[in-house]
């Protein structure tokens, strides 16, 4: 091994997570071992050597080694199907011993003396069990995965497990519910349409009673008519349905990853007149803890010009076509217009302003508050926020009386670059990759819940 592969082979660290490589590996195992291809069916005759003396019998064509290469095939696809099963759920159930346990470790102060952190030292934590084995018998029903002989479980098997297994432990006890916005209820960069299909489903999530609240890093200071411009379709839906205020109240949305919160309900359009479903700004003093409150303005506006100051850098270093965006709270690069920055690039300003803004943070006295932030690769763009979902997530769970175990954040940027990361330290979690995924989730999580007497009827 080089010594640039290891050095690029440590880089990649960032794009990998943990558990899912340790299960991954896990389930590679039988694949290897027992997944073989099918007989090769014949087209034509087999030539006996014996019939020319041998002269076209070359060492690889007699009897012997043909029973020999009877060995390197399955001869019957059910049987080898049913094996591989067993050998599948038996490896998930190991997994879903192994969670449990380092769940018990955890309630005792002590969760590095589980099996699991010692062979996974950076996992996370769990605030419910996880039904690994009947999740994966779900998965192997809508994707055949014990049937495939030449793919082997792939990451994103494991992935749409894990969000399954979630589902299955949480949804009688879930509370709250969050999401991230882009790509996880509309594509990047868009609005949320009245087409939604997410539409009829986050109002099922609402009649049953749980607080749904959108937890985004698009950050417009106290102006409820930004965020009601980028939901404009859900809200459209929420006043064609004409949903009572009861219900609305339970539908929140918490800009800059937790710097704003807004409320929904019916209020009047100032230009018409007319009643409407909009959103309501909620005073920091009402819901933000004192830590929070205690961020000086002098000191976050000094943060962002260190994180400034080393975009800029980047941006000049690696040539972008990318102009710096400055907010009250954040600080970004965004490309511009008809131009695309590379994943690659986009890590690099992410990787390097984390650790200048951690060398700033360690030089700086001890008289200033360490200020909580987030850096994070948007997919397009890069942006520093001052705080993070992880503190948004708090805030919430704290302001509507939500457990850990009792909320859910469901987002697409769980690597270390992304900003839904943070949110695996405060709550359960489901990990999806499109609007199209989430869908898929929320039609596995609403049959499952229950809902109030008067709402039975609407669900």
């Amino acid at each position: 091994m080089t010594s640039s592969y290891r050095i690029n082979y440590q880089l990649r660290a960032h794009k990998r997570d943990p558990l899912i490589e340790f299960i991954k590996g896990l389930l590679l195992t039988p694949f290897i071992l027992h997944a073989k291809p099918r007989k090769p069916v014949l087209t034509s005759p087999v030539v006996d050597s014996s019939d020319n003396g041998g002269q076209h019998g070359g060492s690889g064509s007699g009897p012997n080694n043909q029973d020999d290469d009877r060995n390197d095939y399955q001869e019957e696809e059910k049987p080898m199907v049913d094996a591989n099963l067993q050998r599948y759920l038996e490896i998930m159930k190991s997994v879903e011993v192994m969670i449990e346990e380092h769940r018990r470790k955890a309630l005792k102060g002590v969760p590095e003396h589980s099996r699991l952190h010692r062979i996974v030292p950076s996992v996370a934590t769990f605030f419910t069990p996880l039904p690994l084995e009947t999740a994966f018998l779900d998965a192997n029903a809508k994707h055949s995965i014990a049937a495939r002989r030449f793919v082997p479980p792939s990451f994103n098997d494991i992935r749409r497990i894990l969000n399954t297994a979630q589902v299955m432990a949480i949804a009688p006890t879930l509370r709250l519910i969050t999401f991230d916005g882009d790509m996880t209820l509309y594509d990047d960069g868009t609005s949320f349409t009245d087409t939604s299909p997410l539409i009829s489903l986050l109002i099922t999530l609402m009649r049953a009673n749980l607080r749904v609240a959108i937890v985004t890093a698009a950050g417009y200071p106290g102006d409820a008519g930004k965020y009601e411009e980028r939901l404009a379709g859900l809200l459209r839906a929420f006043q064609k349905y004409n949903l009572s205020e009861k219900l609305l109240e339970c539908f929140y949305v918490l800009g800059g990853e937790c710097n704003y919160l807004f409320r929904c309900g019916w209020k009047k359009n100032q230009a018409s007149g007319e009643d409407v479903v909009g959103l309501t700004y909620i005073q920091p003093e009402t819901y933000q803890p004192e830590g929070m409150l205690a961020w000086k303005p002098d000191e976050i506006q000094e943060f962002l010009d260190v994180a400034e100051e080393n975009l800029r850098r980047c941006v000049s270093a690696m040539k972008l076509k990318a102009t710096i965006l400055r907010k009250s709270r954040a600080v970004g690069i965004v490309p511009l217009i008809g131009a695309k920055i590379a994943r690659e690039q986009l890590d690099e300003c992410v990787l390097s302003t984390q650790q200048r803004l951690l060398e700033y943070q360690q030089m700086s006295g001890p008289s200033k508050v360490a200020i909580p932030f987030c850096a994070f690769n948007g997919g397009n763009d890069v942006f520093v926020d001052i705080g993070n979902k992880l503190i948004g997530v708090q805030v919430l769970q704290s302001y509507l009386g939500a457990a850990p175990d009792a909320t859910l954040h469901v987002g697409d940027q769980f690597l270390s670059t992304g900003n839904d990361f943070a949110t695996r330290s405060s709550c359960c979690t489901l990990w999806i990759v499109n609007p199209e995924e989430t869908e898929s989730v929320l039609k596995e999580l609403t049959p499952l819940l229950k809902f109030p007497a008067e709402e039975k009827s609407e669900a």
